[in-house]
């Protein structure tokens, strides 16, 4: 999908069908034909718009020919069942044009495109593209606090009962705190890479922005940090709990098996085809009841005080 906007003024954005100096041309899994459309209009390199396109593009910024190509991984909500995954985001920067490459149609650039970025101006493209960085820092953020929101109602649940469906909700959790801190830190070379490499000419407020997207980005390294510590010593915890509540299981499985197992002994003795004591007596049975019974009780008694039962 190919969609151009234009700013006329400051804070207006409207779309537009040609190319027109100072537009924003956002490609959404675009087509060959709309690669080569884009390519013959703004003279872009080819591999530049191609490059974002890879899912296993890593975070990077190319230069050539007054051509700046920043490719940052952007994360998302891949399902209904919220996991979270990251995708790389091509942001070419040129004379001209600002353009957008992704494989996919981003809420981050959904916000821009329908006007509730404060300050949006397609034609100060510098500022455009810090913009673009800056509130991706902040929708990292924003998961990162859903995640641990997440993760502790998860907890609550596994206190009351621990199943698999909670266990593996923890796990997805886990996972996209991975993905999020890999990804985190790959922006955070690019962005240093670009505040060191004065790719594009940057005023001091352009400059001061760079800086914040820097602080966001750090904060967002430390928050996924902090929480896939704790989200893993909590996988540990219970990983702990389901083992010891499966040895109790066992300790009192083995405990009832040696109980019933003396009255089945006396049982198999008094079933034996030769003389026995009590067989001719009319209390017999009761007499082979009474001295299972007594033997349990013995072992029970004896289990208790060593703490076993």
């Amino acid at each position: 999908m190919l969609t151009i906007y234009h700013s006329p003024t400051d804070e207006q954005l409207i779309q537009i069908d040609h190319f027109e100096k100072g537009s924003w041309i956002n490609l959404v899994n675009p087509t060959e034909e709309e690669i080569n459309t884009v390519v013959e209009n703004t003279q872009i390199f080819h591999d530049f718009i191609r490059y974002p396109l890879d899912e296993e593009e890593r975070p990077h910024i190319e230069y050539e020919d007054n051509q700046l190509l920043i490719i940052i991984s952007v994360p998302i909500i891949q399902n209904a069942d919220v996991m979270y995954d990251t995708i790389p985001l091509g942001i070419i920067h040129t004379e001209n044009h600002l353009v957008t490459v992704c494989l996919q149609d981003l809420d981050l650039m959904q916000e821009f495109a329908q006007g509730r970025v404060k300050g949006l101006a397609t034609y100060k493209k510098t500022r455009f593209l810090l913009q673009i960085l800056y509130k991706n820092a902040q929708l990292y953020l924003k998961y990162l606090r859903q995640i641990d929101q997440r993760s502790t109602e998860l907890e609550l649940e596994l206190h009351k009962s621990v199943q698999n469906k909670e266990l593996i909700a923890l796990l997805n959790q886990e996972k996209a705190l991975v993905f999020f801190t890999t990804s985190l830190r790959s922006n955070e070379i690019v962005l240093e890479k670009l505040l060191r490499g004065k790719f594009v000419k940057m005023y001091e407020e352009d400059e001061d922005l760079l800086q914040d997207v820097i602080i966001e980005n750090k904060q967002a390294i430390e928050m996924a940090d902090i929480y896939s510590n704790i989200l893993s010593g909590t996988m540990d915890a219970f990983a702990s709990l389901i083992s010891n509540n499966l040895n109790i299981v066992m300790k009192y499985l083995a405990i009832v098996t040696i109980i019933l197992a003396l009255p089945t002994m006396v049982a198999s003795f008094f079933g034996m085809n030769f003389d026995l004591p009590f067989q001719d007596s009319p209390y017999g049975f009761a007499i082979a009841v009474g001295i299972s019974l007594l033997l349990s009780l013995t072992g029970v008694i004896y289990l208790i005080k060593k703490k076993l039962f």
